[in-house]
């Protein structure tokens, strides 16, 4: 159990860990360039270290200096390993391996913790057996554990006809360029989190490889290409600066994120452009970027949130200090990530006081949060770092189960502590 102080001044500058997407995509095309690359300013948490043990296994060397990760390239022929590849709750790492195991010639399993083997991956799966390659989730339950029966990616056309998961595309596209002929990828549907894919395809041309993409649907990949040893650097995760932006507005008061890209392609970047619109200001400059609170609009408001499911929960928690409605459309998605977010939010929100209709993929929270409560983590990150957010505003906010930020942000405590 961790008490969450409140404070009232704060003028803080302060930097968040590297970005946990740019960080795993950059693991997977390094592990299979051929050659060294450096990966500086990586994440180093519970999901990277996951992901850096399965590409250890499957032949990558992968070594650690400080925040850089050092990585001798498998040039895309991969080992067996001996056993399964354990990915805990990393549905990035999981969803992203299950398409490069492929690549390898053998039988490869892909497990995660009780939570993970919730979490679907069916269409993935369904995607790869297009292309030719025996894939199969093992409960027969669209889930995890995958069996992936490898003798090289056939490549050739596959479509995604249904999905709540941008990292199906991201998977397949990481892949192809090792395939035995050019892949053709076609989204069927809509697909929540786009900007995750632009991630994707911005790595994979640092590290030497071209994706066409026609009207935002259909992506080529020729083959063969091979992922070049490069130096990347990771710019900070702005899905963790949610957190202490919200706390800026919150309190009025202060902070500068100093390793923020203004210009980044991170989709969470958006959450600058919703603060303004609740009333803070925002400034942007090389030196990061800057909140000042107070959350001076409090007319109603609402926002789809369809391709920025990882700042719902702080965009959440700070609604409920605002005396307006404020609408959180299109979160269908938050229901299968590291907890069902939508219920989690709404039953802690109403915990410190805050008034909350929870619909199937819709969330209306109307302030204002009054009091304290223990806060149920549900073993997520997220869940926990935005209702600490609410503890620097409301005496009385204790979190159950702190040590779970360390998926995504280890030194999130210190961080916290660091404001006042």
């Amino acid at each position: 159990m961790k008490r969450v102080k409140p404070i009232r001044e704060i003028n803080a500058v302060i930097r968040v860990p590297g970005s946990k997407s740019y960080t795993q995509r950059a693991l997977i095309t390094s592990a299979l360039a051929s050659g060294r690359s450096i990966i500086k300013g990586a994440l180093i948490s519970e999901d990277t270290e996951h992901l850096i043990e399965a590409l250890r296994l499957l032949g990558a060397t992968i070594g650690q200096e400080r925040h850089d990760l050092i990585v001798e390239g498998t040039g895309g022929k991969l080992a067996t390993p001996p056993s399964a590849l354990y990915l805990g709750n990393n549905g990035t790492g999981l969803r992203f391996l299950t398409s490069t195991v492929s690549l390898g010639h053998g039988t490869f399993i892909l497990d995660g913790n009780s939570r993970m083997r919730q979490r679907p991956i069916q269409p993935l799966v369904d995607a790869l057996n297009q292309m030719g390659v025996k894939a199969r989730c093992i409960e027969e339950n669209g889930c995890p554990p995958v069996k992936v029966r490898a003798k090289g990616l056939p490549g050739g056309k596959t479509g995604l006809t249904r999905g709540l998961s941008s990292q199906y595309v991201s998977s397949l596209l990481l892949a192809a360029p090792y395939a035995e002929k050019d892949t053709e990828v076609e989204i069927c549907t809509p697909f929540p989190s786009w900007p995750y894919i632009r991630l994707t395809i911005n790595v994979m041309a640092h590290f030497g490889v071209k994706v066409s993409v026609f009207e935002d649907r259909l992506f080529y990949i020729k083959a063969p290409q091979a992922y070049q040893p490069r130096e990347y650097v990771i710019e900070g995760d702005l899905s963790s600066a949610t957190y202490f932006m919200a706390a800026a507005a919150i309190l009025g008061r202060t902070i500068r994120i100093s390793n923020i890209n203004p210009g980044s392609l991170q989709g969470d970047l958006r959450f600058l452009e919703i603060l303004e619109t609740m009333g803070c200001k925002v400034s942007t400059s090389g030196e990061g970027i800057q909140i000042t609170g107070p959350l001076s609009n409090h007319e109603d408001l609402s926002f789809d949130l369809n391709d920025v499911p990882d700042m719902v929960p702080a965009l959440a928690v700070l609604s409920a200090f605002r005396k307006g409605k404020t609408i959180l459309k299109n979160i269908l998605h938050l229901r299968v990530k590291e907890s069902d977010r939508v219920a989690a939010l709404s039953c802690e929100l109403k915990k410190i006081g805050a008034k909350v209709e929870e619909k199937a993929d819709e969330m209306i929270v109307q302030g204002m949060a009054t009091h304290g409560a223990e806060i149920e983590c549900y073993s997520d990150h997220r869940i926990a770092m935005s209702f600490a957010i609410a503890g620097l505003a409301l005496e009385g906010i204790s979190i159950k189960d702190p040590g779970c930020v360390k998926k995504s942000f280890p030194d999130f405590w210190e961080t916290l502590e660091s404001l006042g």
